[in-house]
C-alpha cells in the first residue's frame, strides 16, 4: 500500500502566508489589511480565497506555521542523542536565540492573544494549544531528567520565556537574554 503524499502548496500561497507572517508579527494583525497584504504578497483576492477563507484563515495559518516550526526545534534538539538534562540545556539556549534572532518584537502568540480578546476565537484556540503543548513539552522534559516538580520547572520556564520575548523588545536585549539564561539555568537546576 502507498501512503498518501501530501501536496506542496503553491508558490502563491506560500508567498502570501511568508508576506502576511511578516507584517502580521512586525506591525499587528489587525493593523494590517488583507489589501496590503494583497499587493506586497503579489496576488489577487481570488488566489488568497483560493487558500484560504479570510483573514482570521490567514493569521491561523500563520501562528500553525509559528507552532510548527518551534515544535520542530524540539524534533531536531530530540535527535541529538543527548541525555534529557543535555536537552533541557538545549531548550534554553534555544529560547535564548530565538528571542535575539527571530521573535525580538515579542511572542506572536501573546501579540495574537493581545489582539483577539475571545477565549473561543480560532486565533485563541491556536494559542492556547501552542501553549499547552509547549508547557507539556518542558514537563515531560523535565521529568525525563529528574527534576523533582516538572511541572512547577516547566510554569517556571514557560513565564522566563514569556519575559524573555516581551524583554527583548521592550529593553536592551543582550541583557534580557543573558538575564533569561541565568535565570533560567538556575531554576533548571542546571548550575
Amino acid at each position: 500500500m502507498v501512503s498518501p503524499v501530501s501536496p506542496t502548496p503553491s508558490e502563491p500561497r506560500q508567498r502570501l502566508l511568508r508576506v502576511a507572517s511578516g507584517l502580521f508579527y512586525r506591525e499587528g494583525i489587525k493593523g494590517v489589511g488583507v489589501d496590503r497584504v494583497l499587493a506586497e504578497a503579489g496576488v489577487t483576492r481570488a488566489t488568497m480565497y483560493r487558500h484560504f477563507a479570510g483573514k482570521e484563515a490567514l493569521v491561523a495559518a500563520y501562528l500553525e506555521q509559528e507552532d510548527a516550526t518551534i515544535r520542530g526545534y524540539f524534533a531536531a534538539a530530540a535527535t541529538t542523542g543527548g541525555s534529557p538534562t543535555e536537552l533541557l540545556e538545549l531548550v534554553i539556549a534555544g529560547i535564548a536565540d530565538d528571542a535575539r534572532r527571530y521573535h525580538d518584537r515579542g511572542c506572536p502568540f501573546i501579540n495574537a492573544a493581545a489582539e483577539y480578546a475571545d477565549p473561543e476565537s480560532t486565533v485563541r484556540q491556536i494559542v492556547a494549544g501552542h501553549r499547552a503543548w509547549f508547557r507539556g513539552a518542558l514537563r515531560d522534559l523535565a521529568a525525563a531528567a529528574g527534576r523533582p516538580d516538572p511541572a512547577q520547572l516547566a510554569a517556571a520556564l514557560v513565564l522566563l520565556r514569556d519575559a524573555a520575548l516581551v524583554g527583548v523588545y521592550l529593553d536592551d536585549g543582550d541583557q534580557v537574554v543573558a538575564a533569561f539564561s541565568a535565570t533560567a539555568r538556575q531554576v533548571a537546576g542546571l548550575d
